[in-house]
């Protein structure tokens, strides 16, 4: 699905962000980005979205559509921290946003929103605006609307950071029940062990100064996860291990700083 290939980011003011990263995403995979603040996690997912571009090396998309000027057309959708809806119209309204810049015809772009809101869990609250959702129902807004065009590749930056503990475990068990039926690859950026192992197939721990791959660890877990996995011990030495190899990232950024 995805490939990058030696990629580095240069900001203007210096700081190396990223160096000589390399990571392949297969289709259908879940895959975490896990480390400490400051380590290129986000402007990894950032520069895989296009929303900026690599100072050196190269993202691919192997199985890519292309546009007329020959770039590639990834299908991808992104879920930032913040749910950035507009509080001016109602999540119905919202949901659909991505369809009317798209200029899909109104009744077919207000029933594929509604289909959406009710595949997070939020039928009956249309018509509600964002002052009138709780913290977790407005990030299900925002993972609506990022579901609703359909995308292949779903790019997550540590969306459930701000969310309490409970409401932010309903929502993993309710995102990989969405991507298990409907089978789009996510790249999910987190700071916590336990969410990382909880939801991935794969986890990429992160070293920084500068941001680069120091650890690609296999969670070999089958799915479906429910919340009793977060007692077993599968669960337990699976947390331990990254536990380690996100020790020894921090351990590798400080001795290069």
């Amino acid at each position: 699905m995805l490939r990058c290939s030696g990629v580095s980011k240069r900001f203007a003011n210096g700081t190396l962000a990223l160096k000589d990263v390399d990571l392949q995403v297969g289709q259908h995979e879940f895959l975490s980005l896990l480390g400490p603040s400051g380590c290129g996690k986000s402007t990894l997912l950032r520069l895989i979205s296009g929303l900026g571009q690599p100072s050196a090396g190269e993202i691919d998309w192997p199985t890519s559509n292309y546009d007329a000027r020959g770039l590639a057309r990834p299908d991808l959708s992104f879920v930032f921290q913040e749910p950035t809806l507009l509080p001016w119209k109602n999540a119905l309204a919202n949901v659909a946003l991505p369809l009317k810049l798209s200029g899909v015809d109104k009744d077919e772009r207000m029933s594929r929103a509604a289909k959406a809101l009710a595949s997070v869990g939020l039928a009956g609250f249309e018509r509600s605006y964002p002052r009138e959702l709780s913290g977790g129902m407005k990030m299900r807004v925002s993972i609506a609307r990022a579901l609703v065009t359909k995308p292949r590749i779903l790019l997550m930056d540590e969306p459930f950071a701000a969310l309490d503990e409970i409401t932010r475990g309903r929502l993993n068990q309710d995102l990989l029940a969405l991507w298990a039926r409907e089978r789009f690859t996510v790249i999910f950026v987190t700071h916590s062990v336990y969410e990382s192992v909880f939801l991935s197939q794969r986890i990429v721990v992160m070293a920084a100064r500068p941001g680069r791959v120091s650890a690609d660890i296999t969670v070999d877990s089958p799915y479906p996860r429910e919340a009793g996995y977060r007692t077993s011990p599968a669960y337990a030495a699976h947390c331990n291990a990254v536990s380690a190899a996100l020790e020894q990232a921090m351990n590798d950024a400080r001795r290069a700083a």
